[in-house]
C-alpha cells in the first residue's frame, strides 16, 4: 500500500511539473507571437526596412533580409531592441552592395577629408581602407563627436557593408590643447606653408597626444616638410615630434 501511495504521489508531483511546463511553455509562445507581431509592424513602417524578415524564440528577434546601408543595419536592431518584452536581437541582415574596394576607399577618404571643416578638423587625423565591403577607419581624433561623425559617414556610404571602429580619441587634457593651439599657429603664420591653410580639406593635420605632436597630410615638396617638422620642433613643452607629412608624387 505504502509503495502504491508512493508511486502515485510521484505521478502527480510529474503531473503537476507536466502541466506547469505546458503552461510556461504556452505563456512564452504568445510573448513571441506578441513580439512577432510587433516587430513586422514596425518594420513595416519604415521604407529602407521593408525588405527585411523576423523571427522571435524566447524573446530573442533574429532579423535577416538586406538594407542599403549599414546605418540602416543598425538602425533596425536598435529600433527592435528598445522593444518591450524583447530579450535580445540577433542581426543577420545583409547590406547590398557592388561596389569594388578600391573605389570605396577613395569616395571614403575624399568624404573624411572635407568633415568636420570648421570643427577642428586640423587636428583630426583619418584614413579609410577597405576589404570585402568591410570598412575600418584608423588615426586619431581630438574629441568623441570628431570620431562619431566619421563613423556616421563611412556607416551611411553605399556600398560599405560593415565598419570597424579603429580611430583613437585624443585624451582630454589643456596642456595638449595649448599644444595644437600654438602649433596651429607657427606653421600657418609661416610665410612658407601658410598656403596650406587656404584649403581646408587638406590641411596639414596636427594630432596631439600626451604632449607627443604628430604632423600628417600631404604637402608639395621635401622643403615644406622640412619646414613643417623645424616649426612644430621649436614648440616649447612638446615632447616630442612625429613628421609624417608626404610628399606629394609629381605627375
Amino acid at each position: 500500500m505504502k509503495g502504491f501511495l508512493k508511486t502515485l504521489g510521484s505521478l502527480v508531483v510529474v503531473g503537476i511539473l507536466s502541466v506547469t511546463l505546458v503552461a510556461q511553455t504556452s505563456s512564452a509562445a504568445r510573448y513571441d507571437r506578441d513580439i512577432q507581431s510587433r516587430v513586422a509592424q514596425q518594420l513595416a513602417d519604415k521604407k529602407e526596412f521593408r525588405n527585411l524578415q523576423s523571427s522571435v524564440d524566447d524573446g530573442i528577434v533574429t532579423l535577416t533580409g538586406s538594407v542599403d546601408l549599414y546605418q540602416q543595419k543598425l538602425d533596425a536592431a536598435k529600433k527592435v531592441r528598445k522593444m518591450d518584452k524583447v530579450q535580445g536581437v540577433r542581426n543577420l541582415i545583409e547590406v547590398s552592395s557592388t561596389a569594388l574596394d578600391a573605389q570605396l576607399a577613395a569616395q571614403l577618404d575624399r568624404k573624411l577629408y572635407f568633415d568636420r571643416i570648421g570643427y577642428g578638423n586640423q587636428f583630426n587625423y583619418i584614413t579609410a581602407s577597405v576589404q570585402d565591403g568591410v570598412a575600418t577607419l584608423s588615426g586619431e581624433t581630438r574629441t568623441d563627436v570628431d570620431r562619431d561623425s566619421a563613423l556616421w559617414i563611412a556607416g551611411n556610404m553605399p556600398g560599405v557593408k560593415e565598419v570597424v571602429n579603429d580611430i583613437r580619441v585624443a585624451p582630454v587634457s589643456n596642456f595638449d590643447d595649448d599644444i595644437r593651439l600654438r602649433a596651429l599657429r607657427v606653421i600657418y603664420r609661416d610665410p612658407v606653408l601658410g598656403r596650406y591653410a587656404s584649403d581646408p580639406a587638406a590641411p596639414i593635420r596636427i594630432v596631439v597626444s600626451n604632449g607627443k605632436l604628430i604632423l600628417y597630410g600631404t604637402v608639395e615638396n621635401t622643403m615644406d616638410k622640412n619646414v613643417a617638422g623645424i616649426r612644430a620642433g621649436q614648440i616649447s613643452g612638446v615632447f616630442s615630434v612625429q613628421n609624417n607629412l608626404e610628399v606629394a608624387k609629381k605627375s
